[in-house]
Formats: C-alpha cells, sequence, structure tokens
C-alpha cells in the first residue's frame, strides 16, 4: 500500500478544494510504518483517508485502525485518479515542491476494501462506503512456519546431578509451513475485542467466520449500516467531493491557495479544462489486451474482455483482428478509452466488431498486475488482472464510429462521449444507416466544429440509438456478472490448480 496526499483537480473547484490521503494496494508488515511517516508530514492537519485495496495483512490493518482512530481521521472506500504527476511515475517531482499535494479526482466505482481491508476501515471517525464501491470480508487465513531448531546446552554435574548452566540456539532450518482457514479463539477474542474498541456491531465477526477464505462476502450498505461499519448511506463526495468546501463552516480538509500563489499545485493549474474541452492525453495507438475479473468476489468464475486503449490508427483494425483470431471464435465484449483517430479505420474496425457480435462499453481498465505496456510484463496464460471503470474514460471523434458497431453499446453515467465533425460525411452516414443508428448521431456530429467537441448526454445517446441501455460496463465485466442464468459469453472458470494458487495472491 502506499500513501500520497491529493488535492482535487476537479473543474471550478480552486482555490478553495478538498485534500485526501489516497490509500492504494495490499496491506504489508511495513504499511503503519509508511503511514506513520506520511502524518507527521501532516503536522495535525485532519486529511480524510481514501482507501482502495484487496487487504493483506491483520495485524498491520489493526495497527492502521488504531491510527486512523488515534488522529481521528474520516474513510471512505474510493481510489483517486491523479492528473499530471502521479506518484508510481520516477523524477515526478522534480520541479514541484514536495510539500505540494498531487492532483487528482476520487470515485468510488469499481474501488474495494476487502479481507483485512475492513479491519483498517473500522478506525475511520466517519465510515462512508458508495453504492459503487465494495466491502468485503471472509475468514482469516492464519499461516504457521515451523522451525527445526539445534539447541547447544551446557550443563556439569553438582552432587551427582546435572545442572545446566547455559542453553542457546546453534542453528535454525526451514521446516516447511502450513495454513488453517479456522479463526482460533485467540484470534476471535482478538478480533472481537478491537471490533467493540472501534464501536462496530459484533455481527461483521460472525459474517467473516461464515465466509470461506475461498470467498468474499460482499456486504450491502443497509448491512453495513446496521453493523455500524458504515456511520451513514452517504457517497465519498461527503469527503472528496469538489462542493464540500463551499459549506460554512468548511471540512478541515478543503485548503485555500491563492490564484496565484507560490503554494498552489502545479498539477492543479495544468488540468483546469472546460467541462466540454476534451481530456488531454499522450498519442499512443490504440493496444488490445486480453483482461480476466481480478475482484475477489467472481473467484473462480470471472468475466474476460478485451481492453482497447489509445488513439484509433490505419492498424488498428487489422490489430484486432489478429486478436479476436486467437480467442476461438469467444465473444469477448470490448471496453474502449480513446481520443478517437482515423475515421477510415474506426469504420473498419466497426465492422469487424458488428460482424463478430461484440458487445462494447466506454470505460478504462486498471490493470492490478502490471501495465502491458511497461518493460518485463508478462501476462499468465495470455490473460492481465484488472477492474473495469467508467470514470473519466472518454470515447471522442472517430470512436463513437467504432462503437457504433456493437451488439449491445453502453456508456456510463462517469463516462464521457463527445463528438464533432469529422469529414467523410457520405461513407460516415451510410456507416450510421447500415448500424441502424438514427440520424440525430449524425446531425449532432454535423454541429459541432472540430476544435469544439460535444458532449452528449446519456439521454442523446439513447435517443440517437448510439447506445442500447442506460447500464455502464459492469453489466459486461461487473463481478456478479457470471452467476446470472443464462450465464454470458465470457465467463470462464480457471482450472482448479491455477484458480487455488492465484487465490491467496488475489485476496
Amino acid at each position: 500500500m502506499r500513501f500520497a496526499v491529493v488535492r482535487s483537480s476537479a473543474p471550478g473547484c480552486e482555490p478553495n478544494c478538498p485534500e485526501w490521503i489516497a490509500a492504494e494496494g495490499t496491506i504489508e508488515a511495513d504499511t503503519p510504518a509508511l503511514f506513520r511517516r506520511l502524518l507527521k508530514t501532516l503536522g495535525g492537519r485532519q486529511l480524510p483517508i481514501v482507501v482502495n485495496s484487496p487487504g493483506g495483512n491483520v495485524d498491520a490493518a489493526l495497527q492502521l485502525g488504531r491510527m486512523i482512530r488515534k488522529a481521528k481521521l474520516d474513510i471512505a472506500v474510493g481510489t483517486t485518479e491523479f492528473f499530471g504527476c502521479s506518484p508510481e511515475m520516477k523524477n515526478c517531482r522534480d520541479n514541484v515542491s514536495k510539500d505540494t499535494p498531487f492532483a487528482g479526482v476520487a470515485y468510488d466505482s469499481g474501488a474495494m476494501c476487502n479481507s483485512a481491508c475492513p479491519l483498517m476501515f473500522a478506525g475511520g471517525m466517519r465510515r462512508v462506503v458508495g453504492e459503487w464501491a465494495f466491502l468485503g470480508v471472509h475468514q482469516i487465513t492464519t499461516t504457521y512456519h515451523r522451525e527445526k531448531l539445534l539447541y547447544r546446552t551446557t550443563y556439569r554435574i553438582v552432587n551427582g546431578k546435572k545442572k545446566v548452566i547455559s542453553t542457546r540456539i546453534v542453528s535454525r532450518k526451514n521446516a516447511g509451513s502450513y495454513k488453517t482457514y479456522e479463526m482460533s479463539k485467540a484470534v476471535e477474542k482478538r478480533l472481537s475485542g478491537y471490533l467493540k474498541e472501534m464501536g462496530i456491531g459484533q455481527s461483521v465477526l460472525e459474517v467473516m467466520k461464515a465466509t470461506p477464505a475461498s470467498d468474499i462476502r460482499q456486504i450491502e450498505p443497509e448491512d453495513m449500516l446496521e453493523m455500524k461499519l458504515v456511520t451513514s448511506l452517504d457517497t465519498l463526495d461527503l469527503l472528496a467531493g469538489k462542493s464540500i468546501c463551499q459549506h460554512s463552516p468548511a471540512p478541515a480538509n478543503c485548503r485555500e491557495m491563492p490564484a496565484n500563489g507560490n503554494a498552489r499545485p502545479a498539477e492543479v493549474a495544468a488540468v483546469e479544462v472546460k467541462p466540454a474541452a476534451p481530456l488531454s492525453r499522450p498519442e499512443q495507438e490504440m493496444r488490445f489486451v486480453l483482461v480476466r475479473g481480478s475482484n475477489p468476489l467472481c473467484n473462480p468464475d470471472c468475466p474476460e474482455w478485451i481492453s482497447a486503449e489509445g488513439t484509433i490508427v490505419v492498424g488498428t483494425p487489422d490489430r484486432l483482428r489478429e486478436l479476436l483470431d486467437t480467442v476461438g471464435g469467444l465473444r469477448l465484449p470490448l471496453v474502449i478509452n480513446s481520443p478517437g483517430g482515423d475515421v477510415q479505420a474506426a469504420l473498419a474496425a466497426g465492422r469487424l466488431i458488428r460482424e463478430r457480435r461484440l458487445d462494447i462499453a466506454v470505460a478504462r481498465t486498471d490493470f492490478l498486475d502490471c501495465d502491458p505496456g511497461a518493460a518485463g510484463c508478462s501476462a499468465k496464460e495470455e490473460l492481465h488482472d484488472g477492474l473495469t471503470v467508467d470514470a473519466g474514460a472518454e470515447c471522442d471523434a472517430a470512436c463513437a464510429v467504432m462503437i457504433a458497431g456493437g451488439a449491445r453499446r453502453l456508456v456510463g453515467a462517469s463516462a464521457h462521449l463527445r463528438v464533432h465533425s469529422m469529414g467523410m460525411e457520405e461513407k460516415v452516414r451510410a456507416y450510421l444507416d447500415e448500424m441502424a443508428i438514427g440520424p440525430g448521431l449524425f446531425a449532432a456530429m454535423q454541429s459541432a466544429q472540430y476544435a469544439s467537441h460535444r458532449e452528449l448526454s446519456r439521454d442523446e445517446l439513447q435517443k440517437f440509438g448510439l447506445t442500447t441501455g442506460p447500464q455502464s460496463v459492469d453489466a459486461l465485466t461487473g463481478a456478479t456478472i457470471c452467476r446470472s442464468s443464462p450465464k454470458p459469453d465470457n465467463c470462464r472458470v480457471l482450472p482448479s490448480a491455477n484458480a487455488e494458487a492465484e487465490a491467496p495472491a488475489k485476496l
């Protein structure tokens, strides 16, 4: 788990914006020390924590919970999207004061707090889990490590009897280890005392004991409220929404920075854009990657999809066809995030998508193993682990043409679809007719000049026939879709050996 102080970069937020602590990743034994180090840099400021974690070390989670309660911090389940400089980028703070917060936005769509994470979460003063976030528990796995010890004992004979002078260990050898999934009385007593200390209902412990370690029990919002695990049914916006600093008095995590002051984060200034303007991103050719859902709620029967990220170029249709040929006719949905690109290539890709009867949704894929573009990143069985998030995803210009080819076409409430005139009017009009898209979409394209993208609302998308329903990407890649009947084509149970090998790391 990494920690970073973040300032909201939502448009219209400055000069008085909320700040928070982003906590992302697995809880390890040294995580409390990292958190303690961060708290010292805040000088007593009470910033809420936005946590996104699959769980991890139980002892460390208990320490974190007590530290959070001692510091009187609020907490929410959510994830942070960084703008400009981000913690994993090397040398990103060279020209910026280290005291300057990172810039970003927090959202709860697809965020999780599972396994040991709820123990950390319990330490918050105010505790919120939005309706699109996950909080889940299961049995605790205890690993026992055996050691073979060789002792050397020194003694002397006194009055005919042995008297031990000293005993010391002269060698240690690993004798293997074993795991137990049953909660011991000692562990149960310890957790029960911790929950009581935090004012959380004991029914949380009962749910943990009743859920096998190989599974995750997602707790519903109303049940969390009854268990006192959450303090209200509010969402993440209660702690990190851009408008909270307009309240009187403003929350403690709001900080006003002069418009021209030296203290203002450089990243925040860099991302102030008009709502209708396209999001800036580095030019990168569209890549296609096979992904398997890694939300513990789906294991071992998880959805799979094709991540399509980047600019549409001349070779995009050929790359998509090559990938589809490798999956043997399996109908995997496309999850697309693109600023647009070559119109002719988008037309060809859209026809290929319709030919293969593929579903498509606008969303980003967050890779949990490694970024497919990074050196040395290789996928197990050609599948990367990931989650889909529609918050901040975009489909602009020629991307809308490619979307039109989908059998089912979905754009979630937090995703953006923008259009403008692209040329090739007759070919685009004929293509949209071919895909049974209403004339309203073409008219909307023509009404916006190239330099002034027009963002379409969800109502417009459905009215024009570009989307086939109000659902988001979760309808194609959500953690629970493989439990429905009939089961979607993109669900697959991994061989048991692989599933068992991967389950502990994911949980």
